[in-house]
């Protein structure tokens, strides 16, 4: 009575949107995006998916790339969430439970960085200048939630030198991420480098607050892009 000439308050949708304010109200990095996807598809999301993470990655899925509802229902019905944790990492084995799950939706199966401009033939010293010169674009690839640190990290262990390519920060994870560039194909010696970088980041680096370092190797040549977490 008091909406006069408006539409949508059927039984079943006022029962909805109880549902929807006692999902997300008290869900404070839900609630602004919620805003940002049609009334349809968060009931869509919200009937259909039960975990908060997994409401997440639909909601972002769908503003990112502007899904429709069909398109939507298909996604969420071929799993692409459950997908996405599957891809190539160790975050089970290596980050506490709380933070696993977190992990691996911020953290892309593969990026696209034909804005670096470069030939097919090029070397890794190459690809990383060119990744220094268009940090701003370079970051926006990443997810946009990274806060760039270094390029060269230096980690004196045992007086010894080592140097990370690239050295970045999660600002949602609150974690170091190291990078490494490499423009061949995958290799498993490069987990066994990147595992010996984590640990000293954890160990010389890392402040107490800190979740445990994360590493990322990006390889040209893979199907995947490799990530290696500790």
């Amino acid at each position: 009575m008091e909406f006069a000439g408006i539409g949508g308050f059927s039984a079943a949708n006022l029962w909805r949107m109880r549902l929807f304010y006692d999902t997300y109200s008290s869900e404070i990095k839900l609630a602004p995006l919620v805003r940002e996807i049609s009334w349809s598809k968060n009931i869509i999301i919200m009937e259909k998916c039960k975990d908060v993470l997994e409401r997440e990655f639909y909601i972002r899925m769908t503003r990112k790339f502007g899904w429709s509802k069909n398109v939507l229902i298909h996604q969420i019905e071929n799993q692409s969430y459950e997908k996405t944790l599957l891809n190539q990492t160790n975050f089970e084995q290596t980050l506490p439970a709380e933070i696993s799950s977190q992990a691996k939706l911020a953290v892309k199966d593969e990026y696209t960085f034909d804005f670096l401009e470069l030939g097919d033939e090029h070397s890794e010293r190459q690809l990383e200048r060119a990744v220094l010169a268009k940090v701003e674009p370079f970051m926006r690839e990443m997810g946009g939630v990274f806060s760039f640190i270094g390029s060269q990290y230096r980690l004196e262990i045992s007086e010894t030198e080592y140097f990370i390519d690239l050295l970045l920060y999660h600002r949602r994870l609150k974690c170091l991420v190291a990078l490494e560039l490499k423009i061949g194909e995958f290799i498993p010696e490069y987990v066994g480098k990147m595992q010996f970088y984590l640990a000293a980041l954890d160990d010389l680096v890392r402040m107490k607050d800190e979740n445990p370092s994360i590493g990322i190797i990006l390889c040209k040549s893979k199907d995947k892009t490799i990530e290696d977490f500790d």
